[in-house]
């Protein structure tokens, strides 16, 4: 190891050691055994026999150490490593951030220990603690990496899986600051006798602790399990990705038995300790992953189509867009619209249109909201729901870059055009995605942020990954990611899910096969060039039509069952009716000219259009009617 390398390692081990030494403080209620600072008790020393005010003084000593050895990585990379900016720039904000918690270590103190400054103070321990490690793995790579690498599909993976586990760690810091809200239930794995507890807002926090860290268990040891299949090449990512996969169902069960010690401090210590080195290992295994593949070489020189039938034609285009990219280089505003392109702006809007009116449904979950503060929370609402989606969108053009290149209505797309390299694709994704999570998780709230994590990984890994080359049901299974937005929005405003959101979530999750389906007859040459068994190309288009009309009919259905459920009124039933009836007869009509391809592509291209009209309109009469009903404020 070089010095720089000894000097990352040592500050990754310090912020480990200072996060387990705050969770001691935490768990024996010595946070206020030095009640000034910078000084104890107005003592340099605090006073012997007084453990609390030792335990809270050498809490403070070690983050102290801590800030000089992070001092010391920018200055280290400026005299070692100058030809590695990130790890410069890195460093300065690890500099940045260690003065951050300082300041929050001081705010704690002042507030008494309130929950939302122990919550804050972790969230920036875990980002500090993550920006360690990439400054640590990132120093065992060359300074640069050019070319193309191979595939970053594991990389996405783990990164899912790193945001998934800082969640968990938000949802559990979230029952400690809730008063009373550890021991709500003195049984465990079950709550009160039952997996599901009646949620009220004692008990909202620690079952939504519990059911986030079952999903994020299942994830983590996925990813753990994939590694072992699929990267046994790469030792280090294996035994990354296997230590998370392990050390996480012990963390759980570390967790268990909090509940079951009433909280005994050794088992609230070794859960949050568990929990920062599986998250450390986590944030490794994305570094490792992204630059192990960087640094292997691609096959077949890394062009997008390998293995989908790229012909001659189609490599002239690649070459051609491999010069074009090289010429546009400088021109910032090519760039901007390039990347502007890769989130898909029209797909966003069509997602948002049904997040708003969701959001002014459940006001009414919430007597006497504050005008204002609904508005904030939408605000915040829709940029992360914007963000969420253009993450999902710019990691889908990653994905399916070399059949994109290969139909029609996507070879204009971004990637295939050589506008934008693959690999900045991928980071670009990425980091829309962690602050979409993050805008969510502060200014609105965790539950609303998880769900939105969840969309971005189901369209992602469910979708792209998994169905849409291996499936005709692929938009069927794969519908659920945009059917989410509305249940975001409904967690947003109220911090829970009730039937109602569910009901939403079904209306726009059988409305996607009837508009998708018509889309691909139109396009289905497209998608049989590129191999993708869309409906039309595996089924044909007489049983398409069947389908879309079949689907149309479960989907005024559940419009109907929304009325019913959620009590709405004149206005959105009118509207449900008659729209509901004109997107019957336009299914019935494609159904009736299944027989004729041309026939039923116009009517394809008619019942498309109108879908999105149902859908908009649908949605704003939803809104409109809870706004006569019930007005806000």
């Amino acid at each position: 190891m070089t010095r720089f390398q000894k000097l990352a390692a040592a500050t990754v081990a310090t912020t480990l050691l200072l996060v387990t030494i705050g969770v001691v403080v935490r768990a024996t209620d010595s946070g206020l055994g030095c009640p000034d600072w910078p000084l104890c008790q107005g003592q340099v020393i605090p006073p012997f026999g007084d453990l609390k005010a030792w335990l809270e003084w050498v809490h403070r000593d070690v983050a102290a150490i801590l800030g000089v050895l992070i001092l010391g990585l920018p200055i280290l990379a400026w005299r070692d490593h100058r030809d590695r900016q990130s790890l410069l720039w890195s460093g300065i904000v690890a500099v940045i951030l260690v003065g951050f918690q300082a300041w929050l270590g001081e705010e704690t103190v002042r507030l008494g220990n309130s929950g939302e400054s122990v919550t804050a103070h972790l969230a920036s321990a875990m980002a500090l603690l993550g920006l360690l490690v990439y400054i640590l793995a990132r120093s065992a790579y060359p300074a640069r990496v050019g070319g193309r690498g191979a595939s970053q599909r594991f990389t996405l993976l783990a990164a899912f899986g790193a945001t998934a586990s800082f969640a968990l760690l938000l949802f559990g810091s979230h029952v400690t600051a809730s008063t009373n809200a550890a021991l709500v239930f003195p049984d465990w794995p079950l709550m009160g006798g039952t997996l599901f507890p009646a949620i009220t807002d004692v008990t909202s926090a620690q079952v939504l602790h519990r059911y986030v860290a079952v999903v994020v268990g299942l994830i983590v040891v996925g990813i753990g399990l994939i590694a072992w299949r699929t990267q046994r090449g790469h030792p280090a990512i294996v035994r990354l990705a296997l230590a998370a996969a392990v050390f996480l169902p012990i963390e759980v069960v570390i967790g268990g038995l909090q509940v079951l010690t009433r909280l005994s401090g050794w088992t609230q210590t070794l859960h949050v300790a568990l929990g920062a080195g599986i998250w450390a290992a986590l944030v490794g295994l994305t570094v490792v992953s992204y630059y192990t593949a960087r640094t292997t070489p691609a096959p077949d020189a890394g062009l997008p189509g390998r293995g989908t039938g790229l012909d001659s034609d189609d490599r002239r285009r690649v070459a051609a867009g491999s010069l074009a990219v090289a010429a546009r280089g400088s021109d910032r505003r090519a760039t901007v619209r390039a990347y502007v392109a890769l989130t898909k702006p029209r797909i966003i809007e069509l997602l948002l249109v049904t997040t708003v009116p969701a959001m002014v449904l459940a006001t009414r979950q919430v007597p006497g909201i504050q005008i204002g503060n609904w508005a904030w929370l939408v605000v915040w609402t829709m940029v992360g729901g914007t963000l969420a989606a253009g993450s999902a969108n710019s990691i889908n053009c990653y994905l399916d870059r070399d059949i994109d290149l290969l139909m029609t209505r996507t070879r204009r797309r971004p990637l295939p055009a050589q506008e934008v390299e693959p690999e900045r694709a991928v980071v670009f994704g990425i980091v829309l995605g962690v602050i979409s999570f993050a805008l969510m998780a502060w200014f609105v709230n965790l539950l609303a942020a998880f769900l939105t994590l969840l969309a971005i990984a189901f369209y992602v890994v469910v979708y792209t990954m998994i169905l849409k080359r291996t499936t005709p049901q692929n938009i069927v299974i794969g519908g659920a990611a945009g059917a989410l937005p509305p249940v975001i929005g409904w967690a947003a405003v109220t911090g829970g899910v009730q039937l109602p959101a569910i009901l939403l979530f079904a209306l726009v999750f059988y409305w996607t096969p009837p508009h998708f389906w018509a889309l691909s007859l139109r396009i289905r040459k497209d998608y049989a060039a590129a191999g993708v068994p869309m409906l039309p190309v595996v089924r044909g288009i007489p049983e398409t039509t069947r389908q879309i009309g079949l689907y149309t009919i479960l989907l005024v259905v559940i419009s109907f069952i929304l009325w019913a459920v959620a009590r709405m009124g004149a206005i959105y039933l009118v509207a449900a009716i008659v729209l509901g009836a004109i997107f019957l007869r336009q299914a019935y009509l494609l159904w009736r000219q299944g027989t004729s391809p041309e026939r039923s592509t116009a009517q394809a291209i008619r019942l498309y259009k109108y879908s999105i009209t149902y859908l908009s309109l649908l949605m704003l009469a939803v809104a409109v009617d809870a706004l006569v009903v019930i007005p806000l404020g």
